[in-house]
C-alpha cells in the first residue's frame, strides 16, 4: 500500500516538474528586426523568434531589437542593453491584463498596444514609468540613472523623490535611485551630458534607426548632436562634382593682313590713262622741241605725277612759243621801222 502510494507520488512529481518549463516558456510576442546581435534564454534572436515571458533580453554593444507582443505593444531594445519580460497576462480579447518588463540597462523605446494603460508597467533602478497610452524614449544608465523622453501621449515618473508628470511631447526627467529627480522639461542635447553618455537615447539623436512606424517619432532636434554611428559601416566621402566640361579653346581669329590701299585711279580725259599696265605716251614724245619721255613715267604709281608733269611741260612750251613769236613781231616791227628810216632817206635825196 505505502508502496503504490509512494510511487504515485514519485510519477505526480516528475509530471510537475516536466510542466513547469512549458509554463515558464510561455510565448508573450516574437522578434520583428534583429541587426548584429541579440541573445535571448536560449540563445541569438532571429527575426520570427518568440519571446517568452521571464525571458531575459540581452544586445550587444551595436545591436538592435524590435519586438511585438500579442496585443500589439511595440519593444526596441537598444545597444548595450538587458531587459526581462516580467509579467505577461494574456486573455482572449486580444488584450493584457498585466504588462511589466524589468530594464536592468541601455535604451529603449516603448509604443503601447491595444490594452487597458493601467495593464502596462515599465520598471528601472531609479523608480517606475506610468503608461498612459503612449509612446516614449527611456534610459538607464549603468549606475541606475534613468531619463525619459516623451513622444505621444503621455506618462507619469515616479521613484523615491516623487512622482513627475510627461504631458507635452519632448517632455524630459531624469532620476537617480538615491532619490534626486529633475522637474519635466523639453529635452535637449545637455542631457547626453547630463547623463554622461554621447550614445544615449539613439534613436532621438539618429545613431540608431528604427523600422517601421516606431521609427517615425523620433525628433525633438536632438539629430544634430548626434555622435558618429557604430552599427554601421562609415558611409563614403561624398561624391566630388563633376567637373564641368569646358568646350575646347576656340581659335582666334587672324588679324587679317592690311592690304596696301591701291591709290584711287585718276580720272584722265584720254582712256588710254585708265589702263596702268601700259605705259603712257606724252603728248609731246615725238615733238622736235627734246620734250621726251620721263623717268617712272611707265610705273602705275606715278601716273598722276607725270601727268601733272606733262602739263608743266605743254605750259612751258607754249610759253616759249609765246615768247617767239614776240620776237618775231618786235623783230617784224624793228624792219619796219627801218624800211620807214630808208624811204625817208631816200626822200631826202632826191
Amino acid at each position: 500500500m505505502w508502496g503504490w502510494r509512494a510511487g504515485s507520488v514519485a510519477m505526480l512529481c516528475i509530471a510537475l516538474n516536466s510542466a513547469w518549463p512549458a509554463l515558464a516558456a510561455e510565448p508573450v510576442g516574437q522578434a520583428v528586426v534583429i541587426k548584429t546581435q541579440v541573445t535571448g534564454q536560449s540563445g541569438p534572436i532571429e527575426v520570427d523568434t518568440r519571446v517568452h515571458r521571464n525571458e531575459r533580453i540581452k544586445t550587444s554593444q551595436s545591436g538592435l531589437g524590435q519586438f511585438v507582443f500579442h496585443d500589439g505593444t511595440k519593444l526596441a531594445v537598444g545597444w548595450g542593453s538587458s531587459v526581462v519580460i516580467d509579467k505577461y497576462v494574456f486573455d482572449d480579447s486580444q488584450s493584457v491584463k498585466k504588462l511589466t518588463i524589468r530594464a536592468a540597462k541601455g535604451t529603449f523605446r516603448w509604443v503601447s498596444g491595444s490594452s487597458n494603460s493601467s495593464a502596462y508597467q515599465i520598471l528601472t533602478p531609479a523608480g517606475t514609468i506610468g503608461v498612459r497610452g503612449t509612446a516614449f524614449d527611456f534610459y538607464v544608465g549603468p549606475d541606475g540613472t534613468t531619463a525619459v523622453v516623451l513622444l505621444n501621449g503621455a506618462a507619469r515618473f515616479c521613484g523615491p523623490g516623487g512622482c513627475r508628470q510627461l504631458q507635452q511631447r519632448c517632455d524630459c526627467v531624469v532620476a537617480k535611485p538615491n532619490g534626486d529627480m529633475s522637474a519635466a522639461r523639453r529635452v535637449d542635447p545637455s542631457i547626453l551630458e547630463t547623463l554622461g553618455n554621447q550614445r544615449a537615447l539613439p534613436f532621438l539623436s539618429g545613431n540608431q534607426r528604427l523600422a517601421g512606424g516606431i521609427g517615425m517619432l523620433g525628433g525633438c532636434n536632438m539629430a544634430s548632436v548626434a555622435p558618429e554611428r557604430r552599427d554601421r559601416n562609415r558611409p563614403p566621402p561624398p561624391a566630388l562634382p563633376n567637373p564641368q566640361k569646358q568646350d575646347p579653346p576656340q581659335k582666334q581669329a587672324e588679324p587679317q593682313k592690311e592690304r596696301p590701299n591701291k591709290p584711287d585711279k585718276p580720272h584722265h580725259e584720254k582712256p588710254h590713262h585708265d589702263r596702268p599696265d601700259r605705259p603712257d605716251k606724252h603728248d609731246g614724245h615725238n615733238k622736235p622741241d627734246g620734250h621726251g619721255r620721263h623717268d617712272g613715267h611707265d610705273r602705275p604709281g606715278n601716273h598722276g605725277q607725270n601727268h601733272g608733269n606733262d602739263r608743266d611741260h605743254r605750259g612751258h612750251d607754249r610759253d616759249h612759243k609765246g615768247d617767239r613769236d614776240h620776237d618775231k613781231d618786235r623783230d617784224r616791227d624793228h624792219d619796219r621801222d627801218r624800211n620807214h628810216d630808208k624811204g625817208r632817206g631816200f626822200n631826202r635825196n632826191r
